[in-house]
């Protein structure tokens, strides 16, 4: 019997489309003779939808439309199945039912754990990192700390909060200036490389900041790494074993890669396949020396952050010095990082099924510990005083 992975995406998220087309990518690769797909969408409204009409990219040109045509869903434990009941009408039904979740989304509100905490909360087997890996990949002033706590390298980097901003903005520009220009002004807790901006000239560090802070109350200010070259790698496994993928160089026109870098390319005329547009080069033009740091570096970081599933590690590194910088985790890593593995020899039917091998291991691991008692405390405590009887 096949197994019904429900592909969950979208969300109220900076990068809601590009959840889209990394799902669907996704969706058109996962090997039909073994699993049945069920497409679930969560538009910016928050609502859930599923439907046959979400597997189809032209449908989302007129999104309003395309929700006519599916149901809005809840996913819940009915019994000792994982089914998704319709929220329209006056009474529930279920509409569909699955074995495994497998969540595609990125940035806040869903990649940042919120959505793994639900999973976890109704107890389905999913594809992926769990609560806290995924909330310390997205926020990147929490995971700094963590990774130097790990002896991983990280650039030097101050942060404050938006109202610290507010209410003492000369101090903090102060700091910044002491740390010295150029620095890279980001928005602690989002993906996908909005709301950065790389700051030389320092009549341009407060209209930076205030690009951050439109998209989140915590930002965080990097010292930007001089002669350098952007490098990524991906890691496939689990908290018991890792394999880290061919890296690649990524490239850009601009001091930093961009949002149009990441997504768009040289494909603009095209529309976009999402992090397949990124100009790259495979494998990177790097020496084995640095080869060496960056695949160690990467499973270090996977190990730190108890992550699961594929994930990508953005790297920077000073040509010049040889320094080798941890820029971030990417926990559910555009397209799934697929090209980074097919360059290893994995197609990307191959890397979806161990995904999928790797969640259901998880759930058997998180099965066998203990997190409830059989035992009711409450059966001798008095309803009203709350104290034994």
């Amino acid at each position: 019997m096949k197994l019904r992975l429900g592909v969950i995406f979208g969300g109220e998220s900076v990068e809601h489309e590009v959840a889209v087309i990394s799902a669907l990518q996704a969706i058109n690769n996962i090997d039909k003779e073994k699993y049945d797909v069920v497409p679930i969408y969560i538009g910016k409204d928050r609502i859930w939808y599923s439907g046959n009409e979400l597997n189809d990219i032209k449908n989302y040109r007129d999104i309003d439309s395309l929700l006519t045509k599916v149901k809005p869903v809840s996913l819940c434990k009915l019994g000792n199945e994982y089914v998704l009941m319709s929220t329209k009408g006056l009474f529930n039904k279920v509409v569909d039912k699955i074995d495994v979740a497998f969540p595609i989304v990125h940035g806040k509100n869903v990649e940042d754990g919120s959505l793994a905490g639900y999973l976890d909360t109704i107890g389905i087997p999913y594809v992926g990192s769990g609560i806290i890996g995924s909330a310390i990949g997205q926020d990147k002033v929490i995971l700094k700390d963590v990774l130097k706590a790990n002896n991983i390298p990280v650039v030097d980097s101050i942060w404050f909060y938006d109202n610290e901003y507010l209410l003492d903005k000369d101090s903090i520009i102060n700091n910044i200036k002491k740390m010295g220009l150029p620095v890279v002004v980001k928005p602690a807790c989002l993906g996908s490389s909005v709301g950065i901006t790389f700051v030389k000239d320092e009549n341009k560090l407060e209209s930076a900041i205030e690009e951050a802070v439109m998209y989140d109350k915590k930002v965080l200010i990097e010292k930007a790494v001089s002669n350098l070259v952007e490098v990524n790698c991906s890691v496939v496994g689990n908290y018991e074993n890792q394999e880290a993928s061919v890296i690649e160089e990524v490239m850009s026109e601009n001091d930093i890669l961009t949002f149009s870098d990441k997504y768009e390319g040289n494909s603009k005329s095209k529309g976009s396949k999402g992090m397949v547009n990124t100009d790259r080069i495979i494998p990177a033009r790097i020496d084995k020396e640095l080869v060496k740091k960056v695949e160690e570096y990467s499973i270090k970081t996977f190990k730190a952050l108890n992550l699961s599933g594929v994930v990508r590690i953005d790297f920077l590194i000073d040509t010049k010095t040889n320094d080798v910088f941890v820029n971030e985790p990417n926990i559910i890593p555009g397209s799934l990082a697929f090209y980074l593995w097919e360059a290893k020899g994995k197609k990307y039917t191959e890397l979806l099924d161990d995904l999928v091998k790797i969640a259901i291991k998880d759930y058997k691991l998180r099965e066998k510990k203990t997190c409830s008692f059989d035992t009711n405390i409450l059966k001798n405590f008095d309803s009203n005083s709350g104290t034994k009887k």
